[in-house]
């Protein structure tokens, strides 16, 4: 596609390679692109080298910190740093709460608690899935009963990624009486992790990872003044979060790099005596894909273009979560496939940094099974596809 970019353009792709090359450190980049186990001090390091250079918010309003970018070059920067393996940033403040707080909040709140998420010297964390409301969000029971300048908490949020590390997290919470309706009944309150009554329970997956969590509010007191906008508003608030997380969930430049990564091994790998790339079957698959693919990223396109006017995505971001979580799925699938057998042991200590004990079969092979399973969950979070497909028929085709 470079055909189509103008001299500027080309002139930042330049800049980009430079950025990148200079400053991505080796370590963050050898982990990213063997998929090893990251720490908070990687994405910390990394993100606050980008808020340094002043590219950590790349979709933020400029008078907020962000880029300025045009939508060409918001897919350059994804594409080259996909290239190099360089790791996405922590969406729960960058990409989910911020445009919340900016949209929405007032402007204490704003100048409060926006630039300490740009510079990444606070950690969020995101409470919407109950134990009892994960897709059908608008039950959730978290309530916050109001006592003077106060909200009192209580409740049990679940799945919530990397909760162990935040030092905020931003709730869904219900502030009405059960006469209300669901939806406006909930509000969008920030609480502090270090206010007392807050108990963070791990949970672990099945590859032994503690990857997600479950949060308890026993009578946790938050300022009336953390709550954002107007009470019984969350909900609006809250589809303007989701929209955004739904676009970011896409992943067009990662599945770019791992449909290019799986051509690679299928070439290399024999299939009764002939690579596996020749295999009419399998290319068919991959052919398939990158079609798919190719159709997704133009759809990322025209949303990056409604975004740069100041707009939030729209039902189109429900589109880009359903095609982009199958298309990553069936990546995974064919690299399970490429493995064959080699898929089946697991050795935990080989997805650490620095390992340097027997690889189990070829290299690659050794992360296919792991990421298989894990990524499953990427067609339930975010709101279910099956979610996802109600909202295209309501808000799209008017069913």
């Amino acid at each position: 596609m470079n055909v189509e970019f103008s001299s500027e353009e080309l002139a930042f792709q330049q800049e980009v390679r430079k950025f990148l090359k200079e400053k991505l450190p080796a370590k963050i980049s050898e982990k990213a692109k063997h998929e090893l186990h990251f720490t908070k001090e990687d994405f910390v390091q990394w993100q606050q080298i980008l808020a340094e250079q002043g590219w950590a918010a790349v979709n933020w309003p400029v008078e907020y910190g962000g880029t300025g970018w045009t939508p060409t070059q918001k897919y350059i920067w994804s594409n080259e740093c996909a290239k190099v393996g360089a790791p996405g940033v922590i969406p729960f403040g960058m990409s989910m709460v911020a445009p919340v707080i900016y949209s929405f909040g007032s402007e204490e709140q704003k100048q409060r608690f926006l630039p300490d998420i740009l510079g990444s010297k606070v950690w969020w964390c995101q409470g919407y899935s109950e134990p009892n409301a994960g897709s059908d969000l608008a039950s959730l029971k978290t309530t916050a009963v109001r006592e003077g300048d106060e909200y009192v908490v209580n409740g049990t949020k679940t799945w919530t990624t990397l909760g162990q590390h935040a030092d905020w997290i931003f709730c869904l919470v219900r502030t009405a009486g059960s006469d209300a309706k669901n939806q406006e009944a909930i509000s969008f309150l920030l609480i502090d992790m270090k206010t007392p009554g807050i108990n963070v329970s791990p949970i672990y997956l099945l590859d032994e990872t503690r990857e997600v969590n479950e949060i308890h509010f026993d009578n946790v007191r938050v300022p009336v003044g953390n709550i954002i906008g107007e009470e019984g508003k969350g909900w609006t608030y809250a589809k303007v979060l989701l929209t955004h997380e739904r676009t970011g969930i896409a992943g067009v430049a990662k599945s770019k790099e791992a449909i290019a990564q799986v051509k690679q091994l299928a070439s290399e790998t024999s299939h009764f005596g002939q690579p596996l790339m020749e295999d009419s079957a399998f290319a068919q698959k991959v052919a398939a894909l990158e079609i798919d693919l190719l159709a997704l990223e133009y759809t990322d396109l025209r949303t990056l273009a409604a975004v740069s006017t100041g707009k939030a995505p729209g039902p189109e971001s429900s589109i880009l979560k359903i095609k982009g979580t199958e298309i990553a799925q069936q990546i995974d699938e064919l690299k399970m496939e490429i493995a064959g057998y080699y898929a089946i042991p697991f050795v935990k200590d080989q997805f650490e940094y620095g390992f340097e004990g027997p690889m189990v079969g070829p290299g690659a092979a050794a992360n296919s099974a792991p990421a298989y399973f894990n990524h499953r969950k990427t067609t339930i979070y975010g709101g279910s596809n099956e979610v996802q497909k109600n909202i295209i028929c309501k808000a799209v085709l008017g069913l």
